[in-house]
């Protein structure tokens, strides 16, 4: 929005640049070719525009339009939208149109018209200028009729009252700008601002995208008219299409040195050649973008364009004399690309026109000095923003007055390492444990304590074993009519806040959350309890509101719902007999962390089956406004089931449910049990002292790891042998290698002399790749940007596990391959098995795993 409140043309300009609109566009109509769309300029965003009509060439032979200075400030501007919805709505494409470097008072997206393959001038610019050219040119009787006297009215208020109104941020001029929309739409059915028009019209462009993204408070404010008008806008499918479209028209990305992405600094070299041997690859829609190499053998980053490339020239008339192949596109592409940029070497051409290429080991080298240097591998650039984004993260979730058992295992694992991935990013997360404090089962278990306990609040009870208490209570309430019926006015009472059943119920919390700390100390887990029970008093006032906006319907028996789109079932938000479930609980929650916790991102860890109810919630919230998916994110990760090694539910013998603690401890007992065993056998250097400590960061290490390196949707069975095992893709095996490079390192002070950590101090450490396997290494480090890239795009750790594997395996082969010890290269060597360490161990932390320095 900014880049249409720059200072527009003068009026003088203004004239000039009508005088030259029509004499273009009476020689283009002369010639046959088909001229822009007049008055579709209009300074910063004004409506009562200018146009410099069609191209200066006699002849148009293949017309286009292309949309020129896009602003890359990494969310799309108002103006470019208003663009991008306008050529979705009116059905004239747009191409991404570089820089528009004929009219120096146009600072802002600007709409240019001409040959594909050459340069063409300015037609309109300002969104609202874009949006009348693009009007007119659909037909222009059509443009005509629909370009109005009152539409152009509704486009200068929106400029000059509305914009400025929002931008101001002052609460009366927004209420004063916003009252005539409100008359606007009471008389003309709601929908639309202007009489007669239908919904979508061009000043409803304007108007309703500049409420979106100028000031979200002002909206949320707005009354229920103005909502449910801007929610046309927001909800139809060419909104979306219009922010996917925006995204093609930004121009490549230069080169950064100082961005560690080895994805992004390829591809912004490519580009670099790309454009500058054919200058019309951008606005020919194609994507310019390097891929990492599926194999190593053939190349690290590989350029797929030539070929799609090629077929667009081709099909242009465009194709440069002398290039009759995708093979000669893409040997064009390696020629501009050059022997001296910063990045790149190696490059050939591999079959139909596939470009490969190798990172020069100069620029690797910056990289893992810059790791020995700080301590730690570089952060992506993109968590280096300034603003901190709040995050909830909604895992583990255990039930009161129950045992945390093998099904809790996934949730809990998984939501720590997306907590700790998250926070390395930068992000304020509220790490969620939303337990299951709250129903009607409370009754029966209340009743069941004062029975048994009948001294409970003298003496706490000692109930070490959660699951007989709860079984035992269970089945007291299945024989007995009369505990039940005791139970059930028990649930009452308990809502009602009797300050008995309160107390017991509390008394039933705190035995529970000691029995949690037990497994969450284990696996370091970090949780903040925020319980059902939280969200009772929230509930009421969320169904109100959906009532208020209309979007609460009554079914049969009195049931209060809400309809989602694409689901055959609804929301229940307060069930027939007044009660509430789950369902009115996500939504008070959700509604809660938006609106108090100011959540820009919320993760739901579950199990896979719970998927569509999370859409659903999900999708009611969207639908009332809550949510914007320009400023927020809705994520579950939905988890397989936990086998035994029959592909059933994982159960001990007797056919119960494993507690968690129990699975924990075994997996301890045998790492132990390993380590002692390679202490006779003279395998180990690890005292008896701190045999216990290694073997509980092994063993929880294992059981975390083994979970983490597969896609959580899917099943797996569990196995203490495949997951303690010093082989293949284990955490035992990468902690054995990160023992195995801090030996390494050991060895080089104590028998060498050569201290590193005294190098590093005083500046002398240098890293030189040399070797192939060094240089190998050296790539996987630099790979570490990417992989938390990566990671951020589905928040799934098996992409850091996957990296730490891959890594570790390029540290075996530096090691065996390349002489460390002794060496003349020893020094440089020694600070490479260095860096190695400190990015194992940073993804170590980064999936919850402690790291060991020897076994």
């Amino acid at each position: 929005m900014a880049d249409e409140q720059k200072k527009g043309p003068s009026k003088g300009e203004l004239k000039k640049l009508a005088k030259k609109a029509e004499k273009e566009a009476a020689k283009a109509a002369k010639a046959g070719g088909k001229p822009a769309a007049s008055g579709g300029g209009g300074g910063a965003g004004a409506n009562n525009g200018s146009s410099s009509g069609a191209p200066t060439k006699a002849k148009v032979s293949n017309p286009v339009y292309r949309l020129a200075n896009v602003p890359t400030t990494g969310t799309t501007d108002a103006c470019t939208l208003k663009a991008c919805m306008a050529s979705i709505l009116y059905g004239t494409p747009l191409l991404a149109g570089g820089a528009a470097g004929d009219l120096p008072f146009v600072h802002g997206p600007a709409l240019l018209y001409g040959e594909l393959t050459s340069a063409c001038p300015v037609v309109a610019f300002g969104g609202n200028g874009i949006i009348k050219a693009l009007a007119l040119v659909k037909n222009s009787e059509e443009g005509k009729n629909n370009m109005t006297c009152e539409m152009d009215d509704w486009l200068e208020y929106e400029r000059s009252e509305l914009r400025p109104a929002l931008g101001s941020g002052n609460a009366k001029k927004v209420e004063a700008a916003l009252s005539k929309i409100s008359a606007a739409l009471e008389g003309h059915g709601g929908t639309s601002v202007v009489v007669g028009s239908e919904p979508l019209s061009a000043a409803d462009l304007a108007i309703t995208l500049s409420l979106l993204h100028e000031n979200g408070a002002a909206l949320s404010s707005a009354s229920p008219a103005i909502q449910a008008y801007v929610d046309i806008t927001k909800n139809s499918p060419a909104y979306a299409q219009a922010k996917k479209l925006a995204k093609t028209l930004l121009p490549p990305a230069s080169f950064d040195p100082s961005d560690p992405s080895l994805l992004r600094a390829s591809s912004a070299i490519f580009a670099t050649a790309i454009t500058s041997v054919f200058p019309s690859a951008v606005s020919l829609g194609i994507e310019i973008k390097a891929f990492k190499c599926k194999d190593i053998k053939h190349g690290d980053f590989q350029c797929n364009v030539a070929m799609p490339l090629f077929q667009k020239l081709k099909a242009s008339g465009a194709l440069p004399p002398g290039v009759n192949t995708p093979q000669q596109v893409a040997q064009s592409i390696i020629d501009a690309v050059g022997n001296d940029n910063p990045l790149l070497y190696d490059l050939n051409v591999n079959g139909p026109g596939f470009i490969m290429s190798r990172i020069k080991a100069s620029y690797l080298e910056q990289g893992v000095n810059s790791i020995v240097k700080n301590g730690a591998p570089q952060k992506p650039k993109s968590t280096t923003a300034s603003e901190t984004s709040n995050v909830v993260v909604d895992f583990s979730s255990p039930n009161i007055a129950k045992e945390m058992h093998v099904g809790h295992l996934r949730s809990t694992i998984i939501g720590e390492a997306v907590c700790r991935i998250l926070e390395y990013t930068g992000c304020n997360v509220h790490r969620v444990n939303h337990v299951g404090d709250w129903g009607t089962q409370f009754g029966m278990l209340i009743e069941y304590l004062k029975v048994e306990y009948p001294d409970f609040l003298e003496n706490t009870p000692n109930i070490t074993d959660l699951t007989v208490f709860y079984k035992n209570a269970k089945a007291r309430f299945d024989e007995s009519p009369e505990f039940k019926k005791i139970s059930q006015l028990n649930v009452v009472r308990l809502q009602s806040g009797d300050e008995e059943c309160r107390k017991i119920w509390q008394v039933l919390c705190d035995v529970s959350r000691k029995e949690f700390e037990k497994v969450y100390n284990r696996l370091d887990i970090t949780v903040e309890e925020v319980g059902e029970s939280f969200y009772n008093d929230k509930i009421s006032p969320v169904i109100d509101e959906f009532i208020g906006r209309g979007m609460c319907t009554v079914e049969e028996g009195g049931a209060k719902c809400v309809w989602v789109p694409k689901f055959k079932i609804p929301l229940m938000l307060q069930k027939s007999d007044g009660g509430y479930g789950y369902d009115s609980t996500d939504m008070a929650a959700i509604k809660y962390r938006l609106d108090k916790l100011k959540a820009s991102q919320i993760v739901y860890i579950t199990d896979f089956t719970q998927g569509d109810h999370f859409q659903m919630v999900f999708g009611a919230a969207k639908k009332i406004g809550w949510v914007d998916d320009d400023s927020h994110r809705l994520d579950h990760i939905g988890f397989g089931t936990v086998q035994g090694e029959d592909g059933k539910r994982f159960k001990t013998r007797s056919g119960d449910t494993v507690r968690l603690v129990d699975l924990l401890d075994e997996a301890v007992s045998r790492m132990e049990a390993s380590l002692k065993e390679r202490h006779a056998e003279g395998k180990t250097n690890t005292s008896e002292e701190e045999r216990h400590a290694t073997a509980s960061a092994m063993g929880y290490g294992a059981v975390k790891y083994f979970d983490l390196r597969r896609n959580p949707t899917s099943n797996y069975i569990f196995s203490y042998d495949r997951m303690l095992d010093t082989k293949g893709n284990t955490a035992i095996y990468l902690l054995y290698a990160h023992a195995r490079l801090e030996s390494i390192v050991t060895k080089g002070k104590a028998d060498f002399g050569v201290d590193i950590d005294a190098l590093i101090e005083g500046g002398k450490a240098q890293i030189a790749l040399v070797h192939k396997s060094e240089r190998n290494l050296g790539l996987h480090l630099q790979f570490f940007a990417d992989s938390i890239e990566e990671t951020l795009q589905d928040l799934l750790p098996y992409h850091i596990c996957d990296f730490i594997y891959a890594l570790s395996i390029a540290a075996s082969e530096f090691v065996t391959q390349c002489k460390v010890l002794g060496s003349p290269e020893m020094e440089s060597r020694l600070l490479l098995c260095r860096a190695t360490a400190i990015t194992m161990r940073q993804c170590f932390d980064l999936l919850g795993i402690r790291h060991v320095t020897r076994i």
